[in-house]
């Protein structure tokens, strides 16, 4: 089979104006980015619309490092909607350079089930990223320039806690000292970089719903705190309106197309591990408003994607899913099962069984959000029948719908067993309404607790000292009803990544909270996680390279 890029190349795309008008999209209205994409007025959202499409959520098991194939899959459901009749798309996130450069390589699906320009999306793509990366360190230089500017005034703050961002894993970055080399270089500061998509810039970008909304938004973020304890936010500063119009190109939704030539809105990039994984509303409800069907995707397992969508963007935005679609693989089952990464390949049904707990614990996690669930096995070259066999038995003793997607070497043929049952299961058993993990109203340890012991089934949790302090901040600074954002590993249902399959008896450690206003949500980090990645030994970067005039590397 030919490489994900090999199969880039070889499909012929169609003018982005042939993709705006399947959808009915004017082409007058299209601010084109050369010939393949385009993004789209927020004009085109219609609410009454969207009431009438089918939302379909995918999400997964635990993962192992390659992951699971979710964007795979999400992007061959849309493409076996359409072949079955349907009129669908998929919306997706924005891939991150870091990723791409470090251990992915990319992130616009694969195979016969792809996003194109392939190249382009996983690169600079329509410069979203790089216009939030800017109005994130504006922000940075400007409240440094007021510290500077007053330091000798008495207006100066106690503390800065806005951080720089860089769309790069760059670790040496994550603990620095700002202003050196006299006092006309700036105050020296102890200062930090997070990557792009741990922003509060990219986290309220995916979360606003309007021009407006998006200027209130950054208006709302905390900058530092006075010396009498206050928070200091953007309104404070008085630079919001810059901010705003930094992004006002970054806020209109991307339009492109996949493999099949259907329509695929890409717009956002947060991280679920350290951020809410999900991307924007906006493109979202575009999708919904010109689509019968609109397939998206939560980043990670159903513990952290899904959980988030759930109880922040879909609370926020109003939007109910009418099935999710949980991705397995027998790679990721076997990991669970004991096998170490490097032979998950290979036949292993001892191992397969003993990882099916944690397919379990994600189904019931779904099921008692209140949705429909369809069992979806992304299949690999490597699988042997009798797993297979033994999966799919396995989801009708639990009672749970399976089918198997053949999409990453059919394209929307191989996805069509998966998009039948899905709509089936939508026409006969839809979802009821979202069982939120949490009210609002509890107190901010509570809802990181319930998130622990019914999502993660935690014990407990335990905050250490310094999250404590800021709890009783916020609680004190009126956010305590804000939704909670938990930062944790993504390959545990634990804060620590070494335990696997589905494991009980554990308390999460919570050594820090962060407010993000703007966003409208606070951030809990549980365990080690970083929010600025670091590089592995053998990055992608290594392997990616200009070949006869076309790019080599990505996949």
């Amino acid at each position: 089979m030919l490489s994900d890029i090999e199969i880039s190349r070889a499909t012929k795309l169609v003018n982005i104006s042939e993709i705006a008008k399947k959808v009915n999209i004017d082409t007058d209205d299209l601010i084109p980015y050369g010939k393949t994409k385009a993004k789209v007025p927020l004009s085109y959202i219609n609410e009454e619309k969207i009431k009438q499409s089918n939302l379909i959520l995918v999400t997964a098991i635990t993962p192992n490092k390659a992951g699971v194939g979710k964007t795979v899959t999400s992007v061959a459901l849309s493409l076996g909607l359409n072949y079955i009749g349907k009129k669908a798309a998929v919306a997706l996130r924005e891939p991150s350079l870091g990723p791409c450069f470090g251990m992915k390589g990319g992130a616009a699906g694969g195979g016969y089930s792809q996003v194109l320009p392939m190249e382009d999306i996983n690169l600079h793509f329509t410069g979203d990223f790089h216009a939030i990366t800017c109005a994130n360190n504006m922000i940075a230089a400007l409240i440094d320039n007021y510290q500077y500017q007053n330091r000798n005034t008495g207006k100066a703050l106690d503390r800065v806690v806005w951080r720089r961002v860089l769309d790069v894993n760059d670790r040496s970055l994550r603990n620095i000292v700002t202003g050196l080399g006299g006092t006309g270089n700036g105050i020296p500061t102890e200062a930090g970089f997070d990557i792009t998509t741990a922003s509060e810039i990219m986290a309220l970008l995916c979360l606003s719903t309007s021009l407006e909304d998006l200027e209130e938004r950054i208006n709302s973020i905390v900058l530092g705190y006075t010396f009498d304890k206050k928070p200091f936010t953007m309104r404070d500063l008085g630079t919001g309106g810059a901010i705003t119009v930094l992004l006002k190109e970054a806020l209109m939704p991307n339009l492109v197309q996949t493999t099949e030539q259907t329509p695929a809105f890409i717009h956002g990039g947060p991280f679920a591990n350290i951020a809410h994984g999900c991307n924007s509303i906006i493109a979202t409800k575009m999708a919904m408003s010109l689509n019968d069907y609109v397939v998206t995707e939560a980043g990670f397992g159903s513990d952290l994607g899904a959980e988030k969508f759930l109880d922040i963007k879909c609370r926020l935005a109003g939007l109910q899913p009418k099935a999710t679609v949980i991705v397995v693989t027998t790679k990721a089952l076997k990991l669970h099962g004991g096998v170490p990464e490097a032979g998950i390949a290979q036949p292993n049904m001892e191992a397969l069984q003993t990882g099916l707990p944690n397919l379990q614990r994600h189904i019931q996690n779904m099921k008692q959000f209140g949705q429909s669930v369809v069992v979806s096995l992304n299949k690999f070259h490597t699988d042997v029948a009798e797993e297979l066999n033994y999966i799919e038995n396995w989801c009708k003793e639990q009672e749970v719908v399976f089918a198997i997607n053949n999409g990453f070497t059919e394209g929307g043929k191989g996805a069509a067993a998966v998009a039948e049952a899905v709509v089936k299961l939508i026409e006969t058993n839809p979802s009821t309404p979202i069982n939120y993990c949490y009210d609002l109203t509890d107190a901010l340890d509570q809802k990181i607790e319930k998130i622990a012991k019914r999502v993660y089934q935690a014990d407990g949790i335990e905050m250490g000292a310094s999250a404590k302090t800021k709890m009783k901040s916020y609680e004190k600074n009126g956010w305590g009803n804000l939704p909670v954002c938990i930062a944790k590993t993504q390959y545990s249902f634990t804060d620590d990544a070494k335990k696997i399959n589905a494991p009980t008896g554990f308390t999460l450690h919570i050594r820090d909270l962060v407010i993000n206003a703007g966003a409208g949500f606070i951030v809990a980090v549980a365990g080690d996680i970083m929010r600025m990645p670091g590089l592995p030994v053998d990055p992608q970067a290594n392997r990616i390279k200009m070949v006869d005039g076309e790019i080599d590397g990505l996949s």
